[in-house]
């Protein structure tokens, strides 16, 4: 996810708080659960962002829940990365000097399988590939970890959307144990999320940004989660949003982004979010803890 400021509109939030009723004991006693702490692009501060071995740092930090980003490629691959371009992550300009921009969608899966996305971290992960999303899921699948699917610039990617429920569908990861408890998709795109919600309504989803809470009823229309920037968070927000119920008939749940140090977790925290994205994810555990 980008650092990019998704404020929310103050008039409305002070306006829609006023008129909400108090949390139900039920709300209340979840609120004050620890929130989930989630591995953002797997344990990103400690390994490459998005690869095998960022997973396998997140399960060595003892970490259930791991972040990832989607995009597709040239023959129509769908690959683990954030940018819509391989320049930051890998050593693209060097492989293929005369192929700037160096976008995804001009590469095929075999030229980007040729890339190192490791060095540009640390010499120690030299050779780090880029994965694919079924090299992701089943490295998910062997730590026994939980995934947070970002599809990422779906507007450059049209059906992504099936195309991603589709191998999630081959792995393993629509049937009930993992839908109900191990796979959250979210977007930035409220339509990419509601093609999700749509093609599979069992299948958790989150909306990334901080709608304003005139919008909200809207929003949990096809959405279980309303997923902030932590910056444009407060205590009246997500009491706003725990007040809906979403797409699944349960209240809407917030998850903020990205939180890395243990003061900023604690603050949100103290809000009631129910999920922490976090690169560093030991160092917001040890915070939230107690």
């Amino acid at each position: 996810m980008h650092a990019r400021a998704v404020a929310a509109s103050t008039t409305a939030l002070l306006g829609t708080a006023a008129l909400l009723l108090p949390l139900s004991p039920a709300r209340a006693a979840e609120s004050s659960a620890r929130p989930l702490v989630i591995a953002h692009r797997g344990a990103s501060a400690y390994a490459p962002e998005n690869t095998l071995e960022a997973v396998d740092k997140a399960a060595a930090l003892g970490v259930d829940w791991v972040e990832n980003d989607v995009q597709r490629t040239r023959d129509g691959e769908l690959v683990v990365l954030h940018d819509d371009s391989l320049r930051r992550t890998t050593d693209v300009e060097e492989v293929f000097p005369d192929r700037a921009p160096w976008k995804v969608k001009d590469f095929t899966a075999a030229e980007i399988a040729r890339l190192d996305a490791g060095s540009w971290f640390g010499s120690a992960y030299a050779g780090a590939r880029v994965p694919t999303l079924e090299q992701f899921v089943h490295r998910v699948e062997r730590h026994r970890q939980k995934l947070l699917l970002e599809i990422k610039n779906p507007q450059l990617y049209p059906g992504i959307e099936r195309q991603i429920v589709k191998v999630l569908g081959n792995e393993g990861w629509l049937d009930r144990r993992h839908v109900r408890n191990r796979l959250i998709v979210q977007s930035f795109s409220a339509d990419s999320v509601r093609t999700v919600h749509d093609l599979r309504p069992a299948v958790k989803t989150g909306f990334l940004g901080t709608p304003p809470v005139s919008d909200l009823p809207a929003y949990a229309a096809f959405t279980d989660q309303i997923n902030p920037s932590h910056g444009s968070l407060s205590a009246a927000y997500v009491a706003a949003v725990h007040s809906f119920k979403g797409a699944r008939g349960k209240p809407l749940e917030v998850c903020t982004w990205t939180v890395n140090d243990a003061a900023a977790a604690r603050r949100v925290a103290g809000f009631g979010v129910d999920g922490i994205i976090t690169n560093t994810p030991d160092v917001v555990r040890d915070a939230v803890r107690g």
